[in-house]
């Protein structure tokens, strides 16, 4: 089995934080931390935790708690930063930079408008992390695509990743425009992808089959160098298994691929070891 490191996993502890977003799902209003984790036949190498959406004055507490509880399984933190702010996030940025473990920054853009994605604001913020060597996922639906790819081209030294390959409408089979939206951001060679979260996309009872032509056309235009593997655990055990989404991804990969979207990719992209 090839070594695995899963781009996008989440931790929490509700009673800990304030995750108001629990509210709608239940089922997943409880602790998850490491020794929850159950990838099946797979054995993970490591993990990135990206930030859990807790309210926004407790993104540094939940950094400083991932920090303890994550080890060894977590190897890279993507957190919480208002960089929405523009130029006033960077005393909180550099506060991020110094803690040990992490490696990026992550502000849910997903459900906004496109105005806020193309604000001055944001565009200054996320332009800060170049200088800090930080990352910034991007998590947006596929109607935020080109917007997003606005917020690329005017932000080039910043390294970016597209979280759950934009979500695209895996329920309904369309692959357009979406197909176009995704090749646009691919051209951008500061731009990454994550093979992750498409089974919370698909119909109840979805298939390899179903979320096939995604995977199979991401990896197309980024290419294998640019795409990492992710469970979005544990949020897609509400759709499936971390092993069935696994087995997804590995069945379009070719054995020249496998190394680099299961681990190498990762690795290059947060800097972090296997």
């Amino acid at each position: 089995m090839a070594k695995l490191l899963d781009a996008h996993l989440h931790l929490w502890d509700p009673w800990e934080r304030h995750h108001d977003w629990l509210d709608h799902v239940p089922e997943l209003r409880r602790r998850f931390v490491p020794e929850d984790v159950d990838a099946g036949s797979y054995e993970l190498a490591g993990a990135i935790f990206v930030q859990a959406d807790c309210r926004d004055g407790e993104a540094l507490e939940e950094v400083r708690w991932v920090q303890d509880v994550g080890p060894p399984l977590v190897h890279g933190i993507v957190a919480y930063a208002p960089v929405h702010l523009g130029a006033d996030a960077a005393p909180q940025l550099e506060i991020l930079a110094g803690e040990p473990l992490v490696v990026g920054v992550r502000r849910l853009l997903q459900g906004g408008t496109d105005a806020a994605i193309l604000g001055r604001g944001l565009r200054e913020g996320v332009s800060l992390l170049a200088d800090l060597e930080l990352t910034f996922d991007i998590c947006v639906r596929h109607d935020q695509l080109a917007a997003a790819a606005e917020l690329v081209a005017a932000c080039p030294r910043t390294s970016f990743v597209l979280d759950h390959l934009g979500k695209p409408p895996v329920a309904t089979g369309a692959l357009d425009p979406w197909r176009t939206d995704i090749a646009r951001l691919a051209s951008f060679e500061n731009v990454t992808c994550k093979l992750s979260g498409l089974g919370t996309e698909a119909a109840t009872g979805w298939t390899s089959a179903d979320v096939r032509p995604y995977l199979e056309h991401a990896i197309d235009v980024f290419g294998p160098a640019r795409c990492m593997i992710g469970s979005d655990w544990p949020l897609m055990t509400l759709a499936g298994t971390m092993e069935q989404w696994f087995d997804a991804v590995s069945e379009v990969l070719t054995d020249e691929d496998r190394h680099a979207v299961l681990c190498g990719t990762v690795c290059a992209f947060y800097g972090v070891e296997p």
